[in-house]
């Protein structure tokens, strides 16, 4: 089990595949990353020798990845909201940022709907 940037790995996976289990890394990075190591990227993690993992390892630590990634994005969001600007607004109000409509759909990000009674009509 090769254990990168702090993640338990998938041994019986592809090399490419198995690097984008780290939050951070998609499959362009992990191409990139493989190839900076100069390992094969068609080959699984069980067959990675020791020296090449060292590589993968080196490579991997110049990005920003897992904790650090996700408290620098955190704070994006806090920044956005604090400024005032739409996206952050949109950020606070729990609704989509990057132009969808809202009327019929955007469930994900406004949760359960809310059911609104009907006020009752007063009759004389």
């Amino acid at each position: 089990m090769a254990r990168i940037a702090g993640i338990d790995i998938p041994k019986n996976k592809r090399g490419v595949i198995a690097l984008t289990y780290i939050f951070g890394i998609g499959r362009s990075q992990a191409k990139n990353i493989l190839a900076k190591a100069e390992v094969d990227e068609y080959i699984k993690v069980v067959d990675w020798s020791d020296d090449q993992i060292r590589k993968i390892r080196e490579a991997a630590s110049e990005l920003t990845l897992e904790g650090e990634l996700r408290s620098r994005i955190q704070l994006d969001i806090l920044n956005l909201q604090k400024i005032g600007c739409r996206r952050g607004i949109r950020h606070r109000a729990g609704l989509p940022l990057r132009g969808q409509r809202t009327k019929n759909n955007s469930r994900t990000r406004k949760g359960r709907r809310k059911t609104v009674a009907n006020k009752k009509k007063v009759t004389k």
